[in-house]
């Protein structure tokens, strides 16, 4: 256990739940210096399981996959597990999948340094709700075009169809990938996973971090982050995934920033996000990775200058501040939203991702998952420090 005092709150990492209010919280065991981009699920088991990913800094080849459980009744998280070990290479964005034959997928991302056109999706399955694991395999590698990553939950429709979204990191012939070509597609599994066919989505440059839901007309309705840090995206697909409408913006801002929303058992949606997008004066870096190279961390942080836009290109707008940490209800299927609270605030700020110095001060990458009584979990990065997880009761905390 550690405990740190950051600008707003005292992070405690010892996993206890802690009542504040109406709501009930924890910071996950934190082993590594940095930790990031939570994923909650429910296991097979019963319990509540999140992945994320820990090390010095996100890029740098000592990142890898960290493992904790919650046990019905349970008054602290679990001792985490450590569920990959690349030495060569960043391993981030994991995933948990309880599949409908009773395994438990891990999905993660691999990359060399900050290159995220090098990236490949791996899994690990588990047939004991994760008490131990099978061997990593490469599910979908890298193509010429660059690199693919995941970051949301799969999703297994009505029909049966399995669903991954992903996203693509382009490659630019003579430029390091800073993500202005990335854009977004779904893989698709009509077989429970044995093989997989690719679609893209039209338009969707800039839209990444795509969050599908099934709705209950059966429309599937995907929300995106923006690489332009304007507004969250919308697309809709009315045949199952094959096809999808180009996204668009809707009235939430969004910062360049990870996003998830979930469908509640009473049909209303729920979202977890930055309020927040970029202005005209809001400061900027590089890149996600300026602070790092090919062989670790960088001396000293790459000059931010203005990115400079090639024959008139949009440019991934990276450093918007990343808070509050939202929470949004709908009851028109995402056509229009509810805010309902922040769930933490501050300013944000993101300019470095460095955490051996308390540098950073980000609520970033929330994830939500409405548990079988009901409440509503959700963990997010805190200060890139430590997993901070909130349990919300929608009955008492709602107007």
């Amino acid at each position: 256990m550690s405990t740190t005092t950051g600008t707003y709150d005292t992070i405690t990492t010892d996993g206890r739940l802690r009542t504040e209010g109406d709501l009930a919280y924890a910071y996950l065991p934190a082993p590594t210096v940095q930790s990031h981009a939570a994923n909650l699920m429910t296991l097979p088991d019963g319990r509540l399981g999140c992945v994320w990913f820990g090390g010095t800094q996100e890029g740098v080849p000592d990142i890898s996959v960290w493992f904790s459980t919650l046990a019905p009744g349970a008054e602290a998280w679990s001792a985490p597990r450590q569920l990959s070990d690349d030495p060569t290479r960043s391993e981030q964005n994991p995933i948990l999948f309880p599949t409908p034959d009773g395994d438990l997928w891990l999905l993660y991302t691999a990359q060399h340094a900050g290159n995220q056109d090098t990236a490949e999706v791996r899994r690990r399955i588990s047939s004991d709700s994760g008490e131990t694991w099978g061997p990593v395999e490469t599910l979908f590698p890298p193509s010429e075009a660059g690199g693919v990553f995941v970051r949301q939950p799969p999703v297994v429709l009505s029909s049966g169809r399995w669903i991954i979204p992903v996203f693509r990191c382009l490659s630019v012939p003579g430029r390091k990938w800073v993500g202005d070509h990335d854009d977004s597609a779904v893989m698709i599994s009509d077989d429970r996973g044995a093989t997989w066919r690719q679609v893209l989505l039209p338009g969707s440059t800039g839209c990444v971090h795509m969050n599908v839901q099934e709705l209950g007309d059966g429309t599937l309705l995907a929300l995106f982050r923006s690489r332009w840090a304007d507004a969250i995206y919308a697309s809709r697909s009315r045949d199952g995934g094959q096809a999808w409408d180009e996204p668009t913006p809707t009235e939430l801002p969004n910062n360049n920033s990870s996003i998830q929303y979930v469908r509640l058992a009473d049909g209303r949606l729920a979202l977890v996000y930055n309020h927040r997008r970029a202005e005209a004066s809001t400061e900027r870096r590089l890149s996600l990775y300026d602070e790092i190279d090919d062989d670790g961390l960088a001396p000293e942080q790459a000059a931010a200058v203005e990115p400079v836009p090639v024959d008139g290109e949009r440019t991934a707008f990276w450093g918007t501040p990343r808070a509050p940490m939202t929470l949004a209800l709908s009851d028109d299927d995402g056509r229009s939203w509810q805010v309902l609270r922040d769930l933490d605030v501050g300013d944000g700020y993101c300019l470095s991702n460095n955490s051996r110095e308390g540098l950073n001060r980000e609520f970033s990458y929330p994830s939500i998952h409405q548990g079988p009584d009901g409440a509503l979990h959700i963990a997010y990065t805190y200060f890139r420090q430590a997993i901070k997880y909130v349990r919300v009761d929608l009955g008492r905390s709602e107007p």
